[in-house]
Parts: C-alpha cells; structure tokens; sequence
C-alpha cells in the first residue's frame, strides 16, 4: 500500500495537548470499524487487548507493542460504526470518528488529548503516525505480529537490569508512551519513528 498518512496537527494550552489527523482509508466503513472498535481488530495494529467491553461505559485492558502489562481504561464514548472513544492510562483520551469517503472508503477523524511536555507531544505525534500506518497494513491483510515486537524489545533491553543500546541512547521512549513509540521501538520501526519525529519537531520550527 503506497498511501501516505497527511501529518497531524496539535494544539497546546498549559500542558494539555490535542492531536488531531484526518486519516484517507481505502476500506468500507463497516471493516475499518472492526479495526477500530473489536478486540481481534484492535489487535491487528494498535494493542492487544486482554479484556474490551464493547460499550459506553465498558472496561478496558490494553497491553501496547512491547509492553509487558496491559494499561486499563474505559470506553468513554460508543456509537456503532461511527464512534469508538477510549481513555487509558498513559494513553489519554482517544477518539475515531468514522465518515464515508466515498466508494468503499471512510475517512477518519482521530482527536487525541493527554497531558504533558512538548517532547512528550511531539513523540505522541510520530506515535499515532506510525500507528496509522499499521492500520493501513492491517487493513491490508498484514496485522502487526506483537510476539515478535515483544521479542525485539526484550532483545534491545538485554540482561535483566541492563539497557539495551536504543534504551543507553536515551531512545527508550518518553513515560508514559507505548505502543510503536514506546518499548517495541527499536531495529527499523524505530528509524521509521526517529523520522516521523524529526519531521513533526520540524514543522515546529518551521511555524515559529
């Protein structure tokens, strides 16, 4: 799939911080929802979720790429094929808000809200880049294969009590961050990361 994510944008206010990107997905809306809103799609690309009440309301346990523990959360908002919203510790507060985009394909409106510092703002960015890219090769049919993430990053840790070389670089990733930006990133998805956030760190300089 030769699709590109358009990049994300932020607004800041003290240390509250609001992500938003406008993702083009070449699938129906009624697929990209089950991406979006089931544990098997969820799976696929974003985290591996060890439990999921699909409902307002409902408890979530979400355990992102590389992680040794599930994060909990709840759904905080739900409205079938169009909404799916999760508040999860570390993670903030998430939405997808899915539109048609003609002909078998939906857009969707990502809006992400969590406290911080800028540098934990920019590596959110380069975060939920890379994790949209994931769901393009999810969609696709190539799911993200979290065994062995969880086996680079264990790798990349090395002995127990030890860092890795990423980990001694200071690459680690920020508190709090997980998923493709947080302990899984090392060998490639790490350079991939690396340049979404130097890019995004850019655009900041460019607009200032």
């Amino acid at each position: 799939m030769a699709l590109t994510i358009p990049p994300g944008t932020s607004e800041t206010d003290g240390t509250t911080h609001v992500l938003r990107f406008a993702v083009p997905l070449p699938h129906p809306q009624e697929r990209v929802w089950l991406a979006l809103a089931t544990p098997g799609g969820l799976r696929g690309w974003l985290a591996v979720p060890e439990l999921l009440q699909c409902r307002l309301g409902g408890e979530a346990e979400l355990r992102f790429g590389g992680e040794p523990e599930a994060r909990t959360g709840t759904v905080t908002a739900w409205d079938v094929e169009r909404i799916a919203e999760y508040t999860v510790e570390g993670q903030g507060r998430f939405r997808f808000h899915l539109e048609p985009g003609g002909p078998e394909a939906t857009r969707l409106r990502f809006t992400l809200e969590l406290e911080g510092s800028e540098e934990r703002r920019l590596d959110a960015l380069a975060d939920w880049h890379e994790r949209f890219l994931l769901l393009l090769d999810a969609l696709d049919g190539h799911p993200a294969d979290w065994t062995e993430w969880t086996a680079r990053a264990d790798q990349a840790a090395g002995p127990a009590g030890s860092a890795g070389p990423d980990e001694a670089a200071g690459s680690a990733g920020p508190a709090g961050s997980s998923g493709p930006g947080g302990g899984a990133r090392v060998g490639r998805g790490r350079e991939r990361w690396q340049e979404l956030r130097d890019d995004y760190e850019a655009r900041d300089y460019d607009a200032s």
